[in-house]
């Protein structure tokens, strides 16, 4: 992004705090004890600001006096940070001191690539964005949750054109059914009452972001969540009919303000999401086969063509979805390809054992 383009979004301070005062503005922009503790006594005095957008050469943050463009130490890179980051910086240079470290980080692993994106860092919520449309589609929003599991952030389904089909219930029960206690809401993103919808992940010192595919309404919902009167943070495009996908919008991430008080970060749509580093994600999404496994004859079963295989039983009985499983299988072997292995000396191979 051209320097030109950076964000010029004045800071908004949140609910409850009249007076502005440092602490009270750090708190609404998520600042936690679990920062405040990693301070060493001799870092007291260095500004504490949040990643808004990174940039090839510099920083760009958010501090209690307004928006600040970070300078790098000498060959320093922007490479490890990402949005959404908490960073320690002088407070005459500007110039960064460190980062600390992260609650939370969604990543994730371009195609051939060794080094994963950071999409932000710090984030409470991710709202997976998709609509009542031919964008719905259980397999990919499987993806987007594991990727929030193994991040370790709240997945809420965002389901948006509600309004542009007579019922929207089908389209909920699909969504609710992908994992245990998942948050799933309709809404249309133009409506002022989408951001009431999302308020109570939107308070302050609350911090979500937006995941989801082209023309599913992200930027539309992140223009609502900014409020009525403020400067557009998105721009929106057109939606094709014949097939319900939209242009590309958002062509970087960035950390804006809401209405509600907290903050949200916006990311490019994606076209396809290559699952990796995501094992824990992955058995969080599917715990009801990973909770059969257990029971099966063999410890290292496969469930696919072992006796006794108590996943396969449960296909049978009726209380496994089979095409479930085979999108587990799915997510499970792409995960352990796309994965780089580091390997041990000395790491041996074991043969099928029997449970005793």
């Amino acid at each position: 992004m051209p320097e030109s383009d950076l964000p010029t979004h004045p800071p908004v301070l949140p609910t409850g705090s009249a007076d502005g005062a440092p602490s009270d503005f750090l708190a609404g922009l998520g600042w936690s004890e679990f920062f405040a503790e990693q301070l060493t006594p001799d870092e007291t005095g260095f500004v504490r600001a949040r990643i808004s957008a990174v940039h090839r050469t510099r920083l760009t943050a958010v501090t209690p006096t307004g928006q600040v463009r970070l300078a790098l130490p000498p060959h320093a890179s922007t490479a490890g940070f990402a949005v959404g980051d908490w960073v320690l910086a002088d407070p005459q240079t500007h110039v960064l001191h460190r980062r600390l470290e992260r609650r939370t980080l969604i990543s994730r692993r371009l195609e051939g690539s060794r080094v994963p994106q950071l999409t932000g860092a710090n984030v409470d919520t991710l709202f997976i964005v998709t609509s009542c449309n031919a964008d719905f589609n259980p397999a990919r929003l499987e993806r987007y949750l594991a990727l929030a599991n193994e991040a370790g952030t709240e997945p809420v389904i965002v389901l948006t054109k509600a309004d542009t089909v007579e019922d929207a219930a089908d389209f909920v029960r699909q969504a609710a059914a992908l994992q245990r206690g998942l948050a799933v809401v309709t809404l249309n993103a133009r409506s002022p009452d989408a951001a009431e919808t999302l308020a109570p992940w939107c308070g302050p010192g609350q911090t979500v972001a937006l995941i989801g595919s082209s023309g599913v309404g992200k930027s539309t919902l992140l223009n609502t969540l900014a409020g009525p009167g403020q400067e557009r943070p998105q721009e929106t495009g057109a939606i094709r009919e014949h097939d319900a996908k939209g242009r590309h919008t958002t062509t970087s991430r960035s950390l804006h303000a809401i209405a509600a008080g907290g903050w949200v970060i916006d990311s490019p749509g994606m076209r396809t999401l290559h699952v990796s580093d995501s094992e824990g994600g992955i058995d969080t999404l599917f715990a009801e086969i990973i909770e059969l496994a257990p029971n099966c004859r063999f410890r290292d079963c496969t469930h696919q063509h072992e006796p006794g295989c108590a996943v396969l039983a449960a296909v049978e009985a009726g209380t496994l979805d089979p095409e479930r499983l085979a999108r587990w299988r799915k997510l499970r072997d792409e995960n352990r390809d796309n994965t780089p292995v580091v390997s041990h000396r000395g790491a041996g191979t074991t043969g099928r054992s029997r449970k005793r």
